[in-house]
């Protein structure tokens, strides 16, 4: 690895910054000389790009220039503290006011750290004195939590950072926000820089129909959790754990705690050394947990959305998404959490089993931040829904069971293509899986020497089977449980007659010769 990323990983804050950072700095700046006091600027910069150290930086900056103070807004205590920590090293004494604070002594400060819930009842309280506040910059500025305190600083510059300026609230676009974007460095400039880690992709495609959307506009949990509890899906998991990142040190997100237990209790049975960890945690335990994953080799943790902000650990090796959403900030947040480089750290993994990659693309990809900020439902509307996703996949046979059907050059079997055309022709729906029966039964008899061996290969197709009916269902336009069940079970069966009746002539066909007795 380059002298470059040396320096990053042991660079200490609050001394020298990098060019793009500088460069970052000098645009913010630049902003505050031509606006008016109460200007809103919102500023994006990728996950490890070190936006702390940024604003941190302008904060001194801003102090030593100006006779005003300035504030600092999180949304958890633990980036308060963080914060706090972060502005220390760059000589700029601050207070946290939290729950906790004595605010007798605040005049003694010019800069503060607040989480906005403790502010804002801080401020309803007239506890806390912000006439003299000429700066406030607010971290993770995605959350729509920060907008109820913008009148109470209706005279200061509002500096927002985040590394995906869309709004968690898709009603409530940042546009209406904020004045302008300043976008930083994009995630290829740091990768390519070694800045950042480059991301390994493994996407699996998983069947999410039967997800529900609420209110808030992503997957609801309790839909979520009925299909990533089921056996397949655990089964799924763990599988695509062994063969991407075995020994590796993994961040499991899910969507629902129980999920997250049920991931736990999967992979301690397998022997694995996996922990989880949920927002009903004490500090004290959360604090354990996280302690227990830096130190421990290989180790896994199974979370619930609760690391994707304020939560840094270079020595993670691979990000499971074993959830899908809809949030393309929380899809960039997630990723990101893998992305810090060490010096033996250049890439990182990550594993798709919610159909992320194919909703959003591949994260580092060039996104026109402008476009998406001027005009978030523009960018929303384009995204495919997941029967427009699912339409698309394609049944490709896992490695380990291909070299089972070596004899056969193609295993693949087009049931929408051939549903249309069987249509074309007058035929009946019917048509389909019957001559997908036929050539599930070929494959099989392609790379068997006797009925025997090919109801047994038979018996190993049942992903292949299930993809086929489903597809067919959809085909059709009947979906029910009860229907696509009875259709899977009646596939099965065909399939084994089929073979029971017509083996000894096919594989005659075949092969050039009868079977041997």
């Amino acid at each position: 690895m380059s002298d470059k990323s040396l320096e990053l990983e042991e660079r200490k804050a609050g001394k020298d910054l990098y060019s793009y950072q500088k460069e970052a700095i000098n645009k913010i700046f630049k902003s505050f000389e031509d606006s008016p006091d109460d200007y809103h600027l919102l500023y994006q910069l990728p996950t490890g790009g070190g936006k702390t150290v940024i604003f941190s930086e302008i904060v001194r900056q801003y102090l030593k220039h100006h006779k005003k103070k300035a504030l600092v807004l999180t949304h958890r205590v633990e980036l308060s503290r963080q914060t706090s920590t972060m502005l220390t090293e760059f000589g700029v004494a601050n207070k946290v006011v939290d729950s906790k604070a004595n605010l007798d002594d605040q005049n003694d400060y010019s800069c503060f750290v607040a989480m906005v819930e403790t502010l804002n009842n801080r401020l309803n309280d007239n506890k806390f004195d912000i006439s003299d506040i000429g700066l406030v910059i607010i971290d993770e500025a995605h959350y729509n939590s920060f907008t109820k305190l913008f009148e109470f600083f209706d005279k200061s510059f509002i500096l927002g950072v985040t590394a995906t300026p869309l709004s968690s609230n898709m009603k409530l676009p940042m546009k209406d926000n904020y004045n302008e974007l300043i976008v930083g460095e994009t995630i290829a400039s740091l990768i390519e820089n070694e800045f950042l880690a480059r991301a390994e992709v493994f996407s699996y495609n998983v069947g999410l129909t039967s997800l529900e959307v609420g209110a808030n506009g992503d997957y609801t949990v309790k839909s979520s959790e009925d299909l990533y509890t089921n056996n397949e899906m655990l089964g799924m998991l763990i599988q695509a754990y062994e063969l991407h990142s075995k020994e590796k040190k993994t961040l499991i997100f899910n969507n629902g705690i129980n999920t997250s237990i049920q991931v736990f209790e999967t992979f301690k049975s397998a022997g694995y050394p996996i922990a989880h960890l949920d927002n009903t945690y004490s500090k004290k335990d959360r604090k354990m947990v996280l302690k227990w994953f830096k130190d421990t080799p290989h180790a896994i943790l199974t979370s619930v959305s609760i690391l994707t902000t304020g939560f840094d650990e270079p020595t993670v090796n691979t990000i499971i998404l074993n959830r899908a959403t809809k949030s393309l900030g929380l899809y960039y947040q997630m990723i990101g959490r893998g992305s810090r480089i060490l010096k033996n750290k250049s890439t990182f993994s990550v594993i798709d089993l919610g159909n992320n990659v194919h909703r959003f693309g591949e994260w580092g990809a060039d996104l026109d931040w402008q476009k998406i900020f001027k005009s978030p439902n523009y960018y929303l509307d384009k995204i495919l829904s997941d029967e427009d996703l699912e339409s698309n996949f394609r049944y490709e046979m896992p490695a380990d069971l291909r070299v089972q059907f070596t004899n056969s050059t193609e295993v693949y079997f087009d049931v929408k293509g051939t549903y249309i055309e069987s249509i074309s022709n007058g035929e009946s729906s019917k048509v389909v899986l019957e001559k997908s029966i036929i050539q599930h039964a070929k494959i099989c008899i392609e790379n068997s020497e006797d009925v025997y061996d090919a109801y047994d290969l038979s018996k190993k197709l049942c992903d292949d089977i299930d993809y086929r009916i489903d597809s067919y269902s959809k085909c059709i336009c009947r979906s029910t449980h009860n229907f696509v069940t009875w259709l899977k079970e009646d596939y099965r069966t065909k399939l084994r007659f089929y073979l029971r009746d017509n083996f000894d002539r096919d594989f005659e066909i075949i092969h050039g010769r009868p079977p041997e007795e």
